[in-house]
């Protein structure tokens, strides 16, 4: 900012030291009187103590305590406030802002549009101020609320595109070893519910699923009574304690959808835990309380509720599970951002999610940087957030789902997600597979965890591979023999015994063909095998092409032939299994 333009747009991917940058100039700013004043405008209440405590670092006295009914202290710098605040009061801090020269630093700009009443008063209070920085993580928006002070460009086909001045993604930071490498964990498994009709339903997490399936197969899986989150829970758990070895202060935090599930949730990780587990709800009194508290603790796990996934600096975490079932971008990439802060080089941060397509996309996409389009705001094609929303509301609460009741789901390891590219491990919760995931060094680098999971993949394939070569060579020697049986039926048999030596031969026969096929008792038990095994498949080629999961499921069916996956015999995984091998 040599030339000291009037408006300037940063965005830092989260962790990246936005707050460190707008303090460095401010401080600069203020010392060589080029402003008389420093105002800080941020999205929570919470927010307000953390830039203020920051500040002092950088020699600078801010007011947190400001309100639209009192006066400037000043034996104060500047004051914090809140877009809510300024809202409120536009003509309030308009006058405060011109009081003096002013540099107002907007957090979080894209916070400016959650209503038109926030970004007209961000307008009406700081149009006439010397200097505006603007910072946010997420320059994107999934509407079309236009974000106050900042540029928007033609895009040449009828759409408005907002520009940054500078930008620092999550690709640049991870090879300045700015942020940590993030390893996603995708968990799977079998859900169970039934209507109120009592008919029962059944859907796998991470198949090809309408949107209401998904639901409520994404709902059971975060029940808090059921088998899913307890053992994503308890795997979490021990991921931690593997961290913790190495950052011994490394803590996690558990992202939930209300206060029902966010108390349910800390009383299982109290049975597991060594320390107190944190809870922090946003209607309750303390709750920036309790996050500083825990941010200077070393105990293990905080509970929280959606306020904790934006502008909250717990730079410690290095574990999270993301159970709830937000599926925007924007609150995606603020809840990953609460993981990503580096201290030491080599620390690295996992985080705990449902197999959930719209999420699995999500967590690939983390490196690609996105801007605000005006006109033609993200969406996510076949899904509907409303409908997940409602898939985590309290039973006391009306929505499309009434008369919904969970029965259960079982949880697994179904991928692992870094760097953009999916590894399919497909595993057992509990089992000594998992384990071995689980148990991933702390301290690694980001070309460290890829190097080691790529071998580890291909270690997997290669032991899956020798096991279908085996299995397709007992499958051979068994018919062979039974053909050798056959011949030497008929043979003893005589034109006499001829009809029946030959009936016994082809129930041999049949019986091996239906060994083969998929039909007998014995194959139907490979059938959950073969789907992970499938799915881990569609996983490692999407990893290659970058294609969605279902699009790659929808191409083998189309070119092997049969029903959806879920209705699959063993022989018709098996043939699609065969084709994806061949990529």
């Amino acid at each position: 900012m040599a030339t000291k333009p009037r408006d300037f747009l940063a965005v830092a991917t989260p962790g990246a030291g936005k707050t460190t940058f707008a303090l460095t100039l401010a401080a600069e700013l203020h010392a060589s009187k080029s402003v008389q004043r420093i105002i800080v405008v941020v999205p929570t209440e919470h927010l307000k103590h953390q830039w203020s405590d920051a500040a002092k670092r950088f020699g600078l006295a801010l007011d947190p305590e400001f309100t639209n009914s009192s006066a400037v202290n000043p034996a104060y710098d500047g004051v914090v406030v809140t877009y809510a605040q300024v809202g409120m009061h536009p003509f309030k801090h308009h006058a405060v802002a011109s009081a003096r020269r002013t540099l107002v630093i907007l957090d979080e700009i894209h916070h400016a549009g959650d209503a038109k009443s926030w970004g007209d008063g961000i307008y009406e209070a700081y149009n006439d101020v010397e200097h505006r920085l603007a910072l946010t993580g997420t320059p994107f928006r999934s509407d079309d609320s236009q974000i106050p002070f900042v540029r928007y460009e033609e895009d040449g086909e009828g759409h408005l595109v907002s520009r940054s001045d500078y930008t620092y993604g999550y690709a640049e930071a991870l090879r300045d070893g700015v942020v940590r490498p993030v390893v996603f964990l995708a968990y799977s498994g079998e859900a169970q519910w039934k209507d109120s009709a009592g008919e029962e339903y059944s859907a796998r997490l991470g198949e090809p699923l309408n949107a209401e399936q998904t639901a409520k197969a994404w709902r059971t899986a975060l029940d808090p009574k059921g088998d899913w989150i307890a053992a994503v829970l308890t795997a979490a758990h021990t991921r931690l304690l593997k961290i913790r070895a190495h950052m011994p202060d490394a803590g996690g935090l558990v992202i939930a959808t209300n206060t029902t599930t966010a108390r349910a949730y800390a009383k299982i990780l109290s049975g597991i835990s060594s320390t107190p587990v944190t809870v922090v709800l946003s209607d309750e009194a303390g709750a920036s309380e309790r996050i500083t508290e825990f941010s200077e603790s070393t105990s293990e796990w905080m509970v929280a509720v959606r306020m904790v996934s934006e502008g909250v600096d717990v730079p410690r975490l290095a574990v999270g599970v993301y159970a709830t079932s937000a599926s925007t971008p924007l609150f995606f990439a603020q809840a990953i951002g609460r993981f990503v802060r580096s201290r030491l080089p080599g620390e690295s941060a996992s985080v705990f999610l449902p197999s959930v397509p719209v999420l699995l996309q999500l967590a690939e996409d983390m490196e690609v940087a996105r801007d605000h389009v005006l006109g033609k705001p993200h969406r996510e094609s076949g899904w509907s957030d409303e409908l997940l929303e409602q898939a985590n509301r309290t039973e006391n609460e009306p929505d499309e789902l009434a008369g919904y009741e969970a029965i259960g789901a079982s949880a697994e390891l179904d991928s692992l997600i870094f760097d953009g590219s999916t590894y399919g491990t497909p595993t057992v919760a509990g089992s000594a597979e998992e384990q071995d995931f689980l148990g991933l060094p702390g301290l690694l680098d980001a070309e460290q965890v890829k190097i080691l999971l790529r071998k580890r993949q291909s270690d997997q394939l290669d032991a899956r591979d020798a096991e279908e070569k085996a299995r397709r060579a007992a499958e051979r020697q068994a018919r062979e023999r039974a053909q050798i049986l056959g011949e030497q039926m008929l043979s003893d048999g005589g034109a006499s015994g001829g009809a029946g030596g030959a009936g016994a031969a082809g129930g041999a026969g049949a019986a091996a063909a239906a060994g083969g096929a998929g039909g007998g008792g014995v194959a139907s038990d490979e059938i959950p095998e073969l789907r992970k095994e499938l799915n881990a498949r569609v996983a490692i080629v999407a990893s290659k092409t970058g294609r969605p999961h279902g699009a790659i499921h929808t191409e083998a069916r189309n070119a092997c032939g049969g029903p959806p996956t879920a209705l699959c015999n063993a022989e018709q995984l098996r043939d699609r299994i065969a084709y994806l091998r061949d990529w």
